[in-house]
């Protein structure tokens, strides 16, 4: 638009601060801060919003994992008489998941109700089953989720069903993932999860029977990826992903970090791996995950004196 000499105005602007807000892109977005400035946009309701999303408080915090800071600033706001809305406590609610403040958590969402005369929404029970399946308070979990006016949305039950792969808790986990494909027939979520807590327990039989109900029903998981941004470019990678010019010098980096690792004593985790192959096997594709490939990128080329 500017190439072609064509001036945003506040309704573009916003969507363009907006967007970088839900990247976290702080820096790209002080630039578009300074060009309604300028522009004279700021005076606008589209882009003063925008920008408040931007420089957020307490959900920021939250979104960036400082839980301690979320709830500092939160208990601030009280002292101070301000009235919290439903999005502030979707914040503090996330935090406490976070930081494992059950009893905290707990006690927020009962003023939430009592104090406050807020009616919980599906976001904020979604809240508590996260901040109960993270502590490995399963059971807890499904009372929880038995006890409220209505039932879980998809998120609660991919929540409680992670939780369930990750504590290995198979019969909890059977049941987030019966109800979530009652819920989302076509969502790969609950095949993936049930999938990986079966081959935990090395259970081949049942991993390969949910990947004949996948491929039976035309389900399909498309696969993961992680991206890191370096001046002003994305880079995407894909688990062995081959494709990146630089990918010698990251399978070099990533070699050497493996080397470091296994002298530190690492030992891999095999449960995550969800086939049945030779422990070789399995150890490439731990090594050549998609995170690792973005991570090595970084520690190449991002100056040591920046973050990645």
């Amino acid at each position: 638009m500017q190439r072609k000499g064509i001036e945003p105005d506040d309704f573009t602007l916003g969507s363009v601060v907006s967007s970088f807000a839900n990247l976290a892109s702080l820096e790209e977005g002080a630039q578009f801060h300074a060009h309604a400035l300028v522009s004279g946009l700021i005076s606008f309701i589209t882009v003063s919003n925008a920008l408040v999303t931007l420089y957020a408080l307490v959900s920021a915090y939250s979104q960036f994992g400082d839980a301690n800071e979320t709830i500092d600033l939160f208990e601030m706001m009280l002292a101070q008489g301000l009235k919290p809305d439903g999005v502030t406590f979707i914040g503090v609610l996330s935090a406490c998941s976070t930081a494992g403040l059950v009893e905290k958590g707990h006690q927020y969402f009962e003023s939430m109700i009592k104090e406050h005369g807020i009616t919980p929404l599906p976001d904020h029970y979604t809240c508590m089953i996260d901040l109960l399946s993270r502590s490995g308070r399963l059971e807890e979990a499904k009372t929880f989720i038995n006890k409220m006016p209505f039932h879980p949305d998809a998120i609660g039950w991919a929540t409680l069903l992670s939780s369930c792969r990750f504590y290995g808790n198979m019969e909890i986990g059977k049941w987030a993932a019966e109800s979530l494909l009652e819920l989302e027939p076509q969502n790969p979520a609950s095949y993936i999860l049930l999938s990986s807590i079966y081959a935990a327990k090395t259970e081949w039989d049942n991993v390969a029977q949910l990947r004949r109900g996948m491929r039976d029903k035309g389900v399909r998981k498309e696969p993961g990826c992680s991206w890191i941004k370096y001046k002003n470019k994305v880079y995407i990678f894909s688990a062995d992903d081959q494709s990146s010019p630089f990918s010698d010098q990251i399978y070099s980096e990533l070699e050497k970090l493996n080397c470091k690792m296994r002298a530190e004593g690492y030992v891999p985790d095999m449960s995550y791996v969800l086939h049945d192959v030779d422990k070789s096997d399995k150890i490439k594709m731990l090594n050549h995950h998609s995170e690792k490939l973005a991570i090595a990128f970084g520690l190449i080329f991002v100056p040591t004196d920046l973050p990645i």
